[in-house]
Parts: C-alpha cells; structure tokens; sequence
C-alpha cells in the first residue's frame, strides 16, 4: 500500500531541492570531534551539526529532544516506540586532496553532491527527515512510534549511543542507513592494537628523526612525512623514482638545511577496504628501507616495519593473521597511525576480522610477529555483529528495498563496523546503492542525490510497515 502515492511525493522537483538544502545545511558545519567543552561532549563542531538537525526536524514539525548533546531524538508520534532509526552527524577530518569543492562548501555536479558527510552520514538524515515528513503529509495512520537517533560520535567510538541507551531501552526494530543497500546483517569483528618500540638517541647519518602519518584509525592515510638528516634531495631523488614506480605514491622532497623533508601522497579510503586506497605510510616507509640510511635504531625500526606491513598487504599476510570464511569473506588490515622521533616510535593499525578470527589466530599471532623485532602490542578485540537474515525486520526491509529499487533484495556481509554494530537484532540499511561508491572518508567525498531520494522512498515504506 502508499507506493503510488510516495512515487508522487518524492517525484516532485520541489522535494528534490529540499533534500539537496538539508544536507547543504548539514555539510556546512564542521562536525569533527575535539576536545570536550562545558556541555559539549565532543567538541562545539559535533553539538552544532546535532542542533542544526534537531532545527530542521523542528521546522518539519516534529518534536525533538537532546540528550546532552550526546544525541537527539526526532519523534513521529507519541506513541510507543516501535522503531529506532540510527543516523549520525559527525564526520571525519576532512583530508587532502580535494579537486571539485571544499569540504565544508558542498556543491552539485552532474546529480552528485560533493561535500564532507555527504554520504556518511548527513545525506542519510536529510533521508530519513523527508521519509517521515512523507508519512506525516500523505496521513498515513502509524499505531506506533518512529524515532529519529541523530548520533554525534560514531566515527569515534559511538560514546554517543551509549550514552543514549544507558538512558533509554532499546526499540523492538533498529535499523541505521550507515551502510548500504540491501541489508547488511553482518558486520565483521575489530583489532586494533597500539604497538610500541623505543630506542636509545643516536646522532649518525643519514637517519630518520620524525615521521608522522595518518590522522585517524578508521582512514587509510592518505599522506605521510618525514624529515631524514644529512640527505640531499639529489641523493635521495633516485630512490625515489623507482620507490614511486613500485608503490604507486608520490613523493614530494624539499631541503631544509641539512635535512631532507620528505612529504609521501597516497590515496585515502576507508580502513575497511585498505585495497581501495593507496596507503602513504607504508609506501614512505617503503621508501626509507631503500635509502641509505645509518644503522640506527630508527633505521632497524623501520626495516621491521616494513617486514610486518609491507606496501600492499591489506591481508595481514606479513604479520601471520591472514584468514577468512565463507559467511563473512577476509580479514583485512590498514596501517593507519606512525608517529616517529629519535627515540621510539607508536603506531596501530585497524583490521577487520571475521567470524572465524580469535584471540588465538588474531590477536597472540600479532603480538608474537610484534615481539620478534622487539616491539609491544596492546589492544583488544570486538567480536562480529551478526543478526539472521530470518528475521521479521530484514525480511520487511528487503521487501521494501525490492519495491522501490526494482532489484533483489539480498543480506550482506561487511568489514566496516555501523552504528548497530553493538545493537541486539540491529541491521544497516542503505543509503548507498549497490555498486555506488562515494569516496566515503576520502577526497571528494559525494552522494548521488536521485539515490538519497529512492532511499528516502524505501524508508517511507519502510516506517509504514514496520509502524502501522
């Protein structure tokens, strides 16, 4: 039922421009966490993204609350809660490398529209706001409630929907349009170790004195620097054209004195799928284990690197972790994080394990790789997220998604953790198209605006079968 009358509603040109302004409005605040502030958790980016969207759910109609600027909550109705829609606000960095708009400037181009948060996860709320307002304008009677979760700290730990669920109970349904088109049902496990190594200061040359790279776990480092003493650019500029030719990076070298500063540019993708990008940590190092440098300890550090992450290895292969199995496909591995001074060096990376991994086979493999070239490692691991693909709630979203999509709905299984990872029963559901990428996490990040509107259909559906 309703689907000639919510083609209608959101076939209207009018519906579009306000789907391409709401998110407009969204992209325009730079919501990356910083440091806390009086009655700002995660910095004042974060709690002004969330009172922009509560803003918007106002001016729709509805009634909102805030949760301390953890979270806020949009309600259709005051009925009892049947269903909770999980979206987030806050984005991360914005990176390097951006060629069609700034950031935080969105701009359309050819049906795409540019702009961090775009796809992940601002375009989705504007989604999910119209899908409601759709419901409320075409009177479709709900017996029970919608609430809209505007979270504000997921790329970060989700703190955020902690907090909200120490205060609230969970809803009976939980869906987040954190992902992609159909359902995904299986969301792969996490480990992410911070591992050490310290040296005694040496002053022989050439050695490395600092590195720095990446910004952010979840990010494959899109660049990576470091400053190497008593090395010219002409001594080193060979090495770099064949390390170039090897990596696929591009290495940038500017004199200082008597250090070279050495600035690497890779590609950035999400660290769920490491092989999408080009990763400037490892091709820098890469690089350095082929110059030559004094026998330090910076030097020997950096050989063990690159003998436990070589450029390439998105498998783990190198540090004795590769596997997988037929339900949730390979482990995958980015080297995310390298900070490097003249006496040690902290690093870790972000792998994606499925659901045959363990302590065992994972983690005590890593740390004894680590140990055999003198390093620490410290971390955990978090265990899948798995909810049957039998369920009522996955069987009404791919019915929904088949509707409106026109294509078989199917349950998918993925490395990146969403926002229902730690949600009894969750699943994600959208926004993106199957094949679609939009260069989340990454320059240019973009949404195809005619997909967030097929979206904002199927969720319509979605809230009147699930709440009528």
């Amino acid at each position: 039922m309703y689907q000639d009358q919510i083609n209608a509603y959101f076939d209207d040109p009018a519906r579009r421009q306000q789907l391409v302004e709401a998110i407009s409005r969204l992209v325009r605040i730079r919501s990356v966490r910083e440091e806390a502030q009086p009655g700002m958790p995660f910095g004042p980016g974060p709690a002004a993204a969330l009172a922009e969207g509560l803003k918007l759910a106002e001016e729709l109609g509805f009634s909102v609350k805030n949760y301390d600027n953890y979270v806020g909550a949009v309600d259709f109705n005051d009925q009892e809660t049947q269903l909770h829609i999980l979206c987030h606000l806050d984005v991360v960095g914005e990176g390097t490398g951006w060629t069609v708009t700034e950031p935080y400037e969105p701009i359309e181009v050819d049906g795409m529209l540019y702009g961090r948060g775009t796809d992940d996860d601002k375009g989705p709320v504007a989604a999910v706001l119209l899908a409601m307002q759709a419901v409320r304008d075409l009177g479709v009677p709900l017996k029970k409630n919608v609430r809209l979760l505007l979270g504000t700290d997921e790329e970060s730990g989700s703190e955020d929907i902690a907090y909200y669920y120490s205060k609230e109970p969970y809803a009976p349904c939980t869906f987040s349009p954190d992902g992609e088109f159909p359902v995904i049902n299986l969301e792969k496990g996490s480990y992410k170790p911070v591992f050490t190594k310290t040296w005694a200061a040496e002053s022989a040359t050439p050695r490395v004195k600092e590195l720095h790279g990446g910004f952010r776990i979840n990010v494959l480092p899109p660049e990576a620097e470091c400053v190497v003493a008593g090395l010219s650019a002409e001594a080193a500029q060979p090495y770099c054209d064949k390390a170039a030719g090897e990596t696929g990076v591009i290495y940038v070298l500017t004199e200082r004195g008597d250090d070279l500063h050495i600035l690497c540019k890779g590609k950035g993708a999400h660290a769920s799928t490491p092989e999408e990008g080009v990763n400037a940590i490892t091709g820098l190092i890469h690089l350095l284990c082929a110059l030559p440098l004094a026998k330090v300890g910076s030097t020997a550090a950096l050989h063990a690197l690159n003998a436990l992450f070589p450029h390439g290895d998105c498998a783990g292969k190198a540090l004795g972790i590769a596997q997988a199995d037929e339900m949730s496909g390979p482990l995958t591995l980015a080297f995310s994080l390298l900070e490097l001074n003249d006496t040690g060096l902290s690093g870790q990376f972000d792998s994606r394990v499925p659901v045959c991994a363990n302590e065992e086979n994972c983690k005590a493999a890593a740390e004894a790789a680590f140990a055999k070239f003198g390093f620490t490692a410290e971390g955990g691991m978090q265990a899948p997220h798995y909810t049957p693909a039998d369920t009522p709630l996955v069987s009404t979203l791919l019915k929904c998604y088949e509707q409106y999509s026109g294509r078989k709905g199917e349950c998918l299984a993925i490395g990146g953790g969403t926002y229902v990872h730690d949600i009894p029963g969750g699943v994600a559901f959208g926004c993106a198209m199957p094949g679609f990428n939009g260069n989340m996490h990454g320059a240019d990040e973009h949404t195809c605006i005619a997909d967030q509107l097929t979206a904002a259909k199927i969720f319509a559906q979605a809230i009147i079968d699930l709440c009528g």
